[in-house]
């Protein structure tokens, strides 16, 4: 008679691996079933660590679009459904394999797998998440460390959602508030593309047959016109080639220094953005030190965390003074890039033993700073950029019309 191997949960809530014999899984299945354990897996042969199956080309190409990073939505929801499992009082080991069950990107369910069989193996649940490198991120592995080590694994994942959640918003709000003027910019670019390409050769036609002279703006915005219209392949390969090649060049470590550092010096978008790195930071570090990690080794991994690489090569260069048994506060304020209030509250927090509320209460007051900051940036831009591309689009009108009046004073002379 054939014998499966099976995981299953016992009453007890651990999980185990129990050999049955019987003549096609279904029986296997339902002799489980009678003895009150839930059924997690049935292989045949009563061999073989994974009870999944070889993924199919399908799921491989599958996997192959959606390789490198777990999309962090599908992250937290998994995240948010261990956390509940957990505090019904499911092992570890038990949650995941029913998470596993209900994991539809074969990507992240082939990491979740290979996570189990660690942890069956006796790897710590940390460990498993970081021998997949970028996949999540350095925060979650040494957020889920300190978790073990004080045995409040469930607490330091709602922290990490808390952080996660928070900086979602923030950053929300931040890319809304840049999405309408650059809607704006590119429906009138596009506007004045049409006008200069399409509608102002057809002018330069009807107004060479009343011979005479042009005036000058009209003769300008005509030969931008023709040449536009002569080399528009050119033009439209060599934007694409320029947009390209900068996209390239700011995935290098020195495009984006140079890129993170001209942003923060943008006139009131600049602030913002500052703003938001430290916001990034202080958030970050107050989870990791909330967690029980040790201060020196957050501050490592809090340079991860910051998007802006001014600000995180700051951050570095704190971390081997702090290791040294320098005051945090002071190290920052070496650096320069960090705001009087920022350093005054971790100044206190550190005083007074208190450093995780301080950095919390500096990212809270910069989340709120961003919000109304970039309401006013909003309020003040819209009409600016109306203005200027407004009048781009009148002058262009205006030298359509300019010979009008011209040929028209001529005939009535």
């Amino acid at each position: 008679m054939p014998v499966f191997s099976c995981r299953v949960g016992t009453p007890e809530r651990s999980v185990v691996t129990r050999t049955v014999e019987a003549p096609d899984e279904a029986a296997a299945r339902a002799e489980l079933a009678r003895q009150g354990v839930r059924v997690f897996s049935v292989q045949a042969g009563g061999g073989g660590r994974s009870p999944f199956r070889a993924p199919s080309l399908a799921s491989v190409l599958d996997a192959a679009r959606s390789g490198g990073r777990v999309k962090i939505h599908e992250f937290l929801v998994f995240n948010q459904e261990l956390v509940a499992l957990l505090k019904a009082g499911l092992p570890v080991v038990a949650g995941l394999e029913i998470l596993l069950e209900r994991q539809k990107n074969p990507h992240f369910k082939r990491i979740l797998a290979d996570v189990r069989e660690q942890l069956v193996a006796g790897t710590a649940l940390s460990d498993a998440f970081l021998s997949h490198g970028d996949a999540f991120p350095r925060l979650y592995a040494t957020s889920l460390k300190a978790g073990e080590r004080s045995g409040e694994v469930e607490k330091v994942l709602r922290r990490f959602l808390g952080y996660q959640k928070m900086m979602g918003q923030v950053k929300r709000k931040v890319t809304g508030a840049i999405v309408y003027p650059a809607v704006l910019v590119s429906l009138s670019i596009g506007l004045i593309f049409v006008l200069l390409t399409y509608v102002i050769p057809r002018f330069k036609e009807f107004y060479s047959g009343f011979g005479g002279e042009m005036p000058t703006l009209t003769v300008l915005v005509v030969g931008l016109a023709s040449f536009l219209q002569a080399h528009v392949v050119e033009v439209v390969l060599g934007t694409a080639a320029a947009a390209w090649a900068f996209g390239r060049w700011r995935k290098t470590d020195p495009g984006r220094r140079a890129v993170d550092g001209f942003l923060l010096k943008l006139p009131a978008l600049g602030g913002v953005l500052h703003e938001f790195a430290l916001s990034q930071f202080a958030r970050a570090l107050a989870t990791l030190v909330g967690a029980g990690t040790p201060l020196v080794t957050a501050l490592d991994i809090s340079t991860g965390s910051v998007g802006n690489r001014r600000i995180s090569d700051a951050v570095a260069s704190v971390v081997p003074k702090v290791r040294e048994g320098a005051e945090l506060w002071r190290s920052l304020e070496e650096t320069g890039q960090f705001t009087s209030l920022t350093v005054e509250m971790i100044k206190v927090g550190e005083a007074t033993g208190a450093l995780e509320e301080m950095l919390t209460n500096v990212s809270d007051f910069y989340d709120e700073a961003i919000e109304a900051k970039l309401q006013t940036i909003i309020n003040l831009i819209e009409p600016v950029i109306l203005i200027v591309m407004g009048g781009v689009i009148a002058t262009i009108l205006l030298s359509v019309y300019l010979p009008m009046f011209t040929i028209l004073s001529n005939i009535r002379g």
